[in-house]
C-alpha cells in the first residue's frame, strides 16, 4: 500500500539570490548545458529538412535551365555551395558541441533506489519548496530495491523534475512524487498542477533560467519536451528508459537492471 509523507513550510521573504548553495548551482549548470545540448540537436535535425530540400531543387533547376547560360549556371552553384557551407558549419560548430551529452558516461553502481529519492526530494524541500510555499508529498511502493546505474545523473534527473513542477506551480499549491515498480522498472511520477504564469513571476525565487521558463509556457510539438527538462531525457535513455512530459505530470522510467 502506498504511503504518503508531507512537508509544508513557507516563508514570506525571498531569498535575495538563487542557488543558495554548491550543489544547486552545479545542478543548475547541468541542466543549463544539457538544455544547449537539445537546443543544438533541434537546430540540426530540424535544419536539414529543408537545406536537403534546396540541394535536390537545385539540381532539378540545373537541368532545367539552359546549360549555356553562365549566370544561371553561376547562381546554381552559389545554391549548391551555399547548402554545403550550412551542411558543414552544423557538422563542425553543432554536431561537435554536443557530442558530450550526446554520448552521456555513466558511473554505473549498484545503489539503494529509495535512499537516493528521499535524500534527492528532502533537497528540493528545502530551501526551493520552503520559500515558494509549496508542498512536497512523497509516496512509495518501494521496498529495498537497488537500481545498477548512475546514482547522481538520476538523482539529477529527478532533481530537476521536482524543480521544474515547483517552477510551474503558484504558492499554497502542492507537487507529488510517486515512486513505483512496474516488473523490474522503478518509475517514478512527478504530479502537479500547472500554472504558466508562475514561471514568469517576478515576485517568486527561481532556480531555472528565464529563458527555459519563457521556453516552457510555449506551446510544444507533438512528442517534444520543454528544453529545460532534456537532462532528464538523457539520463533516461542512457539507462534504457524513457522520459516523458504531460500536462500535469512528469515520468520518468528506468530499469533496475540498467544495461
Amino acid at each position: 500500500m502506498t504511503t504518503f509523507s508531507s512537508n509544508t513550510q513557507q516563508s514570506a521573504t525571498v531569498p535575495p539570490a538563487w542557488p543558495d548553495n554548491e550543489r544547486t548551482a552545479r545542478l543548475c549548470a547541468e541542466t543549463a548545458l544539457f538544455m544547449r545540448d537539445h537546443v543544438l540537436s533541434l537546430v540540426s535535425h530540424d535544419l536539414r529538412s529543408p537545406l536537403n530540400a534546396i540541394h535536390s531543387w537545385a539540381y532539378v533547376l540545373e537541368r532545367k535551365l539552359d546549360a549555356g547560360d553562365a549566370t544561371t549556371q553561376r547562381a546554381i552553384t552559389g545554391i549548391r555551395s551555399g547548402v554545403d557551407q550550412q551542411v558543414k558549419l552544423l557538422e563542425s560548430l553543432v554536431d561537435t558541441t554536443r557530442a558530450e551529452t550526446k554520448s552521456l558516461a555513466l558511473a554505473r553502481a549498484p545503489f539503494a533506489l529509495a535512499a537516493m529519492i528521499d535524500a534527492t526530494a528532502d533537497a528540493v524541500r528545502t530551501p526551493f519548496a520552503q520559500a515558494r510555499a509549496v508542498t512536497v508529498t512523497s509516496g512509495s511502493t518501494l521496498a529495498g530495491e537497488r537500481l545498477n546505474g548512475d546514482a547522481e545523473r538520476l538523482a539529477q534527473a529527478l532533481w530537476l523534475m521536482l524543480t521544474f513542477a515547483i517552477e510551474t506551480s503558484v504558492r499554497e499549491t502542492s507537487v507529488a512524487l510517486e515512486n513505483t515498480l512496474d516488473g523490474t522498472t522503478w518509475q517514478a511520477t512527478v504530479t502537479f498542477t500547472p500554472a504558466p504564469a508562475a514561471l514568469g513571476d517576478a515576485a517568486l525565487p527561481h532556480l531555472l533560467e528565464a529563458f527555459a521558463r519563457r521556453q516552457a509556457q510555449e506551446p510544444r510539438e507533438v512528442g517534444r519536451i520543454a528544453w529545460v527538462l532534456a537532462l532528464c531525457r538523457r539520463v533516461a535513455e542512457a539507462h534504457g528508459g524513457k522520459f516523458e512530459q504531460n500536462e500535469e505530470t512528469l515520468v520518468l522510467r528506468v530499469p533496475l537492471g540498467a544495461a
